[in-house]
């Protein structure tokens, strides 16, 4: 299958993993916030992603990048062979 991704998806692919990284180092490291009350004394709760959920999506990203699969293009073992 010859697939080429064009500049945007590149892009927008690009854009999105950088912020999937950015929020896996959040949720690892303990700096994402699971509820916010502003000045005003509105409360927004969000829901925690589960770590390995989104490593999986940052992982399908680099995938799309690099090779285009419809699957994600992560291998799962080695490549065996049968005579």
């Amino acid at each position: 299958m010859n697939c080429v991704l064009s500049p945007a998806d590149v892009l927008l692919y690009t854009t999105r993993l950088t912020e999937a990284e950015k929020a896996y180092h959040d949720l690892v490291t303990g700096g994402s916030a699971r509820v916010v009350v502003d000045q005003n004394g509105q409360r927004v709760e969000f829901t925690a992603a589960r770590k390995t959920d989104l490593y999986n999506y940052i992982m399908s990203l680099k995938s799309a990048l690099g090779v285009c699969s419809p699957i994600g293009g992560v291998p799962s073992g080695p490549a065996t062979f049968y005579f």
